[in-house]
């Protein structure tokens, strides 16, 4: 299958480690920073593979079925839908896009010229999470009564000196959308995805300079009844202290944590199948870096699905419920009310000013 990445930024390493590992067609690589894209290409020994910095000319002269879009959020809706148009299947970084009428747009075309589309929230094929999951779908929690997910990360002045786009509301949003969003989605997936309404409050305590949240909080209702609690930031001192997601249902507690969710710390269930102990001890991945491990498995999923023609375990359809629930988080803190959910239409462009800036 020929593949094609659009963005060679801090990501891009996962995404070609993950197309190297799946024995992808590596056939372009695209970047409108050339010193970057030519650093990639020389770390991962990538020396044939064609280098652009159009990729319309890129999507032209290649040819793609399979392309990766890891630019500057903002970016990729309308990155995607000319992939798209060019008969391209799309693996997009999260977030899917910053405003729901451009995830309509994206997921709507994609059915249209019938190709696949996966947002990248890889950390649902870390083992924990799966085995998680499966404990879920076996119906072993009974009732889900809440569950939390908590980012307590930090992200200096450097960290967004090195991109200008960072924490702007036309290309990135802030701490939610940004770091926050995969255990977002977690948390969203594990509860029923059904929410009623979210009531949130988000500030900028520490990074006044630029024009989104580095702290947001919010509370969510489940249609089910259960209820859901974010608490995400970049405030952390002096480096990131965990990513972490809690489950409590009416015969089941868990707890992953871990840099990613990537380690499973609290296994508790009334049916007591299995050894806790062992349950915690073999499923504790120690991943380099917040990325986790989950791009490869994304990666496989993505091409046994564009083969079977079936859709991607993460579809478009998810990406845009996390996003949605990020917006609302937004929504709501901005109005200073509780916010209904689903949204009719919303974007980050909507908060622009939020903080003054």
């Amino acid at each position: 299958m020929r593949y094609a990445l659009i963005g060679c930024g801090r990501i891009s390493p996962n995404h070609i480690v993950a197309a190297k590992e799946n024995g992808l067609e590596f056939v372009a690589v695209c970047d409108i920073d050339k010193r970057a894209m030519q650093d990639k290409v020389s770390k991962f020994g990538l020396g044939d593979v064609h280098q652009y910095t159009d990729y319309h000319e890129m999507l032209e002269k290649e040819e793609p079925e399979l392309v990766a879009i890891a630019t500057e959020s903002g970016k990729h809706a309308a990155i995607a839908l000319d992939c798209i148009e060019g008969g391209c299947n799309v693996i997009i970084e999260k977030p899917i896009a910053l405003s729901l009428a451009d995830a309509d747009a994206v997921i709507k075309a994609a059915k249209e010229k019938g190709v696949k589309v996966c947002a990248n929230h890889q950390n649902r094929f870390n083992k924990s999470v799966q085995k998680i999951r499966e404990a879920l779908e076996e119906g072993r929690f009974g009732r889900m009564f809440y569950g939390t997910a908590h980012i307590r990360w930090c992200r200096d002045r450097n960290y967004y000196e090195q991109a200008k786009w960072r924490g702007t509301w036309e290309q990135d949003g802030g701490a939610l959308m940004n770091q926050c969003i995969h255990n977002i989605d977690l948390l969203r997936w594990m509860m029923g995805d059904d929410v009623e309404e979210v009531i949130g409050m988000t500030d900028q305590l520490n990074h006044m300079y630029l024009e989104a949240e580095d702290l947001g909080i919010a509370i969510i209702k489940f249609k089910s009844g259960a209820y859901g609690i974010i608490e995400g930031t970049t405030d952390i001192f002096p480096k990131n202290l965990e990513e972490t997601l809690y489950l409590f249902g009416e015969k089941g507690t868990v707890k992953a944590g871990g840099q990613s969710v990537n380690k499973i710390e609290e296994w508790r269930f009334a049916d007591s199948l299995e050894n806790s102990e062992e349950v915690i001890a073999n499923f504790a991945e120690n991943p380099p870096n917040v990325y986790g491990y989950g791009h490869t498995p994304l990666y496989a999923d993505m091409i046994d699905a564009v083969v079977n023609d079936r859709e991607p375990y993460v579809n478009g359809e998810a990406g845009k419920r996390a996003l949605e629930l990020v917006l609302a988080v937004y929504k709501s803190a901005a109005e200073g009310k509780t916010v209904k959910l689903p949204l009719k239409e919303c974007s980050t462009m909507d908060f622009k000013g939020r903080f003054g800036r």
